[in-house]
């Protein structure tokens, strides 16, 4: 996707919810035709020693980080160029032990595949949420004094307003639309200075990523957009288009598509 003078990206962020289970429903062959560039995929929910050559396309460099519980968690990223580096991890164990985090350096650029924590299954599962966000704000304040140019991609598990969510005043009991959880979002945009690069290019209400199995929640488009790529101020003007896949449904999550002219 390269012109004279100009690299142009396409980051694609996607929570398939096992990456054994999405394969099984196209995901590695509309890969093939999506004309990405960088995949960022969260929920694996499998050991890189489980996954064959399916799970590892001809042409991709692919990078794991496992949780330690097998079939939990997980994330992963696979892209067209070899990256200058992979790293994985934050140093805190809900983070490390879990595989939430891994980033890509591709030139000055770092691509993070990120899955934060759900808070839905009761009060114990808010707390370690609630941990990991604490820990995650100083870190995302380091590292924009240091001026690092950034795009994280994951599945966020938060709205962060009410365009963002269907359903808004029957969740705001909820997690994933806890006001505290919320105002966590705004202030990394809005204090910290980070972007959220989807509603640079796109303002329109019911965009979703995110659907619930109960009901009829996806034929009704009864969503939640909890998928996001969050990019450090530089990259604000750098951003072209931006969609949402939904004409083949490979988990309960929709890929989240970004293209940058950098």
């Amino acid at each position: 996707m390269n012109c004279p003078g100009v690299i142009l990206m396409r980051i694609v962020s996607a929570n398939l919810n096992g990456i054994r289970s999405a394969a099984s429903k196209g995901f590695f062959d509309w890969l093939e035709t999506s004309g990405a560039d960088v995949v960022c995929i969260q929920e694996t929910k499998a050991q890189e020693h489980q996954l064959d050559l399916l799970h590892r396309p001809d042409g991709w460099h692919t990078y794991f980080f496992d949780a330690v519980k097998p079939g939990y968690s997980g994330t992963a990223i696979f892209s067209r160029q070899k990256p200058d580096a992979v790293r994985t991890g934050l140093g805190f164990d809900i983070c490390d032990t879990q595989g939430r985090w891994i980033e890509a350096d591709f030139g000055p650029l770092t691509v993070v595949s990120l899955y934060l924590p759900s808070g839905s299954a009761d009060e114990a599962a808010q707390a370690r949420k609630d941990l990991f966000l604490g820990e995650l704000m100083p870190r995302m304040k380091e590292w924009r004094k240091q001026g690092r140019q950034m795009v994280i991609c994951g599945d966020w598990n938060i709205v962060h307003k009410e365009i963002d969510i269907k359903n808004w005043k029957g969740n705001q009991k909820n997690s994933g639309c806890l006001p505290h959880e919320r105002a966590w979002l705004t202030t990394l945009f809005d204090e910290v200075g980070y972007v959220d690069a989807f509603r640079v290019v796109n303002q329109e209400p019911e965009q979703y990523t995110w659907w619930s199995n109960r009901g009829q929640a996806y034929a009704n488009n009864v969503g939640w957009r909890i998928d996001y790529q969050v990019v450090s101020p530089d990259l604000k003007d750098k951003i072209i288009s931006t969609s949402i896949y939904k004409d083949v449904k490979f988990s309960d999550h929709a890929p989240l598509i970004l293209d940058y002219k950098l």
